[in-house]
């Protein structure tokens, strides 16, 4: 990916691209995720193999 295209990815894109990229292929069960900025998510492993993400996001303008 170009650095243009790795600053215009949302937290939200991020969250659902490579996070859960992550959290798929190595088979874990619950996972945080914290920038240090405000945003934040947590995924955790259904039992029908689905994956719950809970996620918050801060905007300062």
């Amino acid at each position: 990916m170009e650095l243009e295209e790795k600053q215009a990815l949302t937290w939200e894109a991020f969250v659902q691209g490579p996070v859960v990229n992550f959290f798929s292929e190595y088979g874990l069960e619950k996972l945080t995720v914290d920038d240090g900025n405000g945003n934040k998510a947590k995924l955790a492993k259904l039992k029908d193999c689905g994956i719950k993400i809970e996620s918050s996001s801060t905007t300062t303008i």
